[in-house]
This record gives structure tokens, sequence and C-alpha cells, in this order.
């Protein structure tokens, strides 16, 4: 078992080494953030999925079908996580002092590699597995990241926002997708052709999430697709003087606070 450990660790680090550490100029802050994140992210793998137990292997997880283990659940919350991570690193970095452009590459190139470094590190857990699904919306997250930090413009249009309210049964909060809801945001006051002070405070979201799939696959599985009306929060607070919390809201959706039309797509 040990053994298995260096070896995933090594593996687990060692692309932060070779893409950071560099000939003339060494990006030490950018390589000890990456590098603490990866030790982060062993850690929370052997307390919590057994990461080391076995060899690595792979897993064909599919994607959003009704039988598949979180009925895709699992997918959208990779892509956000990725996503997440991007826009936080590129923040981090650029009170580092880089430029707002390096910071978003940077930022988005942390996210790719750390929730990479993830995926490799289910490849040794019993309960896990590599899945090249998991890769793939690990790269369009990091991807629209970057495309997001780069871009302010779109921010002020779009969100990307999780809805999550704990059950406290469990510690593992990151595959508590029961819990979970993942949406995205079209905010009015983004568009200029909507000139009505009211209606600037409006938003039209689409969100998708899954439930009762603890087991696996029931009948009383659900996979929901809705589409809502709700309040842009965010705006409402930075307009109030809150701004740290008008930025948590861009990326977090309070629940009860817009209005939805839900379709069952397992009925």
């Amino acid at each position: 078992m040990t053994n298995r450990i260096v070896r995933f660790l090594f593996i687990l680090i060692f692309p932060f080494c070779s893409l950071y550490a560099e000939n003339n100029e060494t990006k030490h802050d950018i390589l000890y953030t990456n590098l603490a994140g990866a030790a982060l992210i062993a850690g929370w793998g052997i307390a919590n999925w057994d990461y080391g137990k076995i060899s690595p292997h792979k897993s064909n997880e599919g994607w959003f079908g009704s039988q598949t283990k979180y009925g895709g659940a699992d997918k959208v919350g990779h892509f956000y996580a990725t996503y997440l991570f991007g826009f936080g690193l590129s923040e981090l970095y650029e009170s580092l002092g880089y430029t707002e452009k390096d910071a978003a590459l940077y930022g988005s190139l942390s996210s790719f590699f750390l929730m990479n470094a993830m995926e490799i590190g289910d490849a040794f857990s019993p309960e896990q597995g590599f899945s090249y699904e998991d890769c793939i919306v690990n790269t369009l997250g990091s991807l629209t990241s970057y495309l997001f930090a780069s871009n302010p413009e779109l921010s002020k249009r779009i969100d990307f926002r999780i809805e999550y309210i704990p059950s406290f049964k469990t510690a593992d909060v990151v595959t508590e997708y029961e819990k979970t809801k993942y949406l995205i945001a079209l905010k009015s006051e983004g568009f200029d052709f909507i000139s009505n002070p009211m209606l600037k405070y409006t938003e039209l979201q689409l969100g998708y999430y899954t439930r009762n799939y603890e087991n696996g696959f029931s009948d009383e599985s659900e996979r929901i697709l809705y589409l809502g009306i709700g309040i842009n929060l965010s705006k409402v607070a930075r307009e109030s003087g809150y701004d740290k919390t008008a930025v948590f809201l861009n990326y977090y959706q309070i629940p009860y606070t817009y209005i939805a039309h839900e379709n069952d797509l397992n009925k």
C-alpha cells in the first residue's frame, strides 16, 4: 500500500513541477499554490476515497443517462468545480501581481491540473476509478473559467452557480449530489436593450439536478431539468454596499428565491 501511495503522490505533483518550474524564472508562488492544492487533494482522497488502496484502474461512468451512477450530476459538478477553482485562483494570482490576462491563464491552467490530478487519484481508489468523462468536463470548466476571467463583460451577463443545502449527514460534501443543484443564470442587467429599471433585477435560469440516486438508479430516481425566473441577488447586494456578498452570490444560488418549471427526464 505504501508503494502505491508514493506512486500516486509522484504522479500527482509531477505535472506542477514540470509546468511551473521554468529554466530562467521559476514562478514560485504558482508552484507552491498548486503543490498545496495537490496535497489537500491527496489528503482528502486518502481520508475519504481510499486513495492508494489499489493499483490504477479506469471507470466508464457514462454521461447523463438515467442509469448512470449519479444521473449526470457528478459531471456538472466537475465542470462547476473546475470553473470555480479557475476563477478563484485567477483572483489569487492577480492579487500576487500578475496581470489580469496572465492571472486568468494561470488560474484556468491550475484548475485544470488540480481537478485532473484528482482524477489521477481516483484511479487509485476502489470506489472511483479514472474517468475520461470527468477529464473532458474538467477541461470544459477550465476553458470556461479562462473565457470568463479574461472577458469581464461575459460575467456581467452570465453566472454559473451552485445551490446547496447541507444535510450534515456526511463529511464528504463534494459528492453530496442529493442536496445540490447546478444552474446557469442569464442576467438582465448585462444587456443594454433591457432598459426597464425593475427588469434589470431579473434573470432567467436553466438548472439541472438529480435525486434518489444514493443507491443507484431506481424507479424513484429523478433527473430534473428546470427553467426559472429569479432575482439577481448579486445586483441587490452590490447596490446595497455589500460587495463581497455580491461576488459570493455570483457563484451561489440562495434556495427558494426563484420560480421554476421542472421536467423530470426519467418520466
